[in-house]
């Protein structure tokens, strides 16, 4: 049997397979480049980049729990213009589609940053709408369906990139939310973001984050990720991008098996550095092993018992 294709389609762009990076968890690549061959992957996902540079939250920021983590980094960034010269730059260097990862506080920060990307080689954008909104108190974009149908509307109008919508989980209604991305002109959505989580020191008796609560990632979090993404992939008919514990090959291949198109890895890079190597050798022995030709069979092709 000749090699399977791994080739998948998000959006009109062609990945040489499904595996990529989640956004926050490996830079633009600069840092993991001499461990792992970024032309492997099917495709980068940045760091969140902003119109301008954020800070971020204050230290400590980052701890672990039970089978995963807590990081409550908020999206400290250097801003677009750094971006473009440093990161891009670097990009250019390799072959493999470029996602950058787009953050905002308000409508127009997000379109500042997308204009700015128009002329660069990012093949796709993906719009973080777990952003807060400062407008409405702080709520982020993404637990809103009307905020998040206006703000998807306003980018697919400014975009010269398909756009994919990068969902948070904390909403009671996960499917709505797609939908509504979908309506208002999303080209994909990705999912899930993180959970939000919290730990305390019981010596101390103090938050072990200094912004009291953080994003949870993980092994912990794939039951409810993979949950979520075969909800969404039901509910609408653009592409869906699983993420949310993905560790091994079998953890990626429940997400494509639950519709999946795409699947990102992120916090396996942080103990791993070529996770994702590792991962797409293993999808691609998976569909030696069972006789497939090509992984677009499996992608939504689970049934009942």
């Amino acid at each position: 049997m000749s090699k399977p294709s791994l080739r998948v389609d998000i959006a009109g762009v062609t990945l040489k397979n499904p595996v990529m990076t989640c956004s926050g968890t490996f830079g633009s690549g600069i840092e993991y480049a001499e461990f792992v061959d970024l032309n492997r992957l099917g495709a980068v996902v940045t760091k969140g980049v902003a119109d301008h540079p954020w800070a971020g939250n204050p230290t400590p920021r980052i701890c672990e729990t039970a089978s995963g983590m807590l990081n409550a980094i908020g999206l400290q960034n250097p801003g677009i213009d750094v971006f473009i010269e440093r990161d891009m730059a670097f990009l250019k260097n390799y072959e493999t589609p470029v996602i950058v990862n787009v953050c905002g506080h308000t409508e127009e920060e997000y379109l500042a940053v997308v204009e700015r990307l128009a002329d660069t080689d990012a093949a796709l954008l993906e719009i973080n709408v777990s952003c807060p909104n400062v407008r409405e108190g702080g709520m982020a974009f993404g637990q809103d369906p009307a905020m998040l149908g206006r703000v998807t509307r306003a980018v697919k109008a400014k975009a010269k990139q398909p756009i994919i919508i990068k969902l948070s989980p904390n909403v009671t209604n996960i499917a709505e939310m797609a939908r509504a991305a979908e309506a208002n002109g999303a080209d994909a959505v990705s999912l899930i973001n993180t959970l939000l989580g919290m730990r305390i020191d019981i010596r101390r008796r103090t938050f072990m984050l200094a912004n009291r609560t953080g994003g949870l990632s993980g092994p912990a979090v794939k039951p409810v990720a993979l949950r979520m993404v075969y909800d969404c992939a039901r509910a609408v008919k653009i592409p869906v991008i699983g993420m949310g514990g993905i560790a091994t090959a079998e953890d990626a291949l429940e997400f494509l098996i639950a519709g999946a198109r795409g699947v990102a890895v992120g916090t396996a890079n942080f103990y791993e550095p070529a996770a994702t190597v590792r991962i797409i050798e293993g999808i691609e022995k998976y569909l030696i092993d069972n006789g497939i030709d090509d992984i677009n069979e499996i992608i939504g092709s689970v049934r009942d018992l």
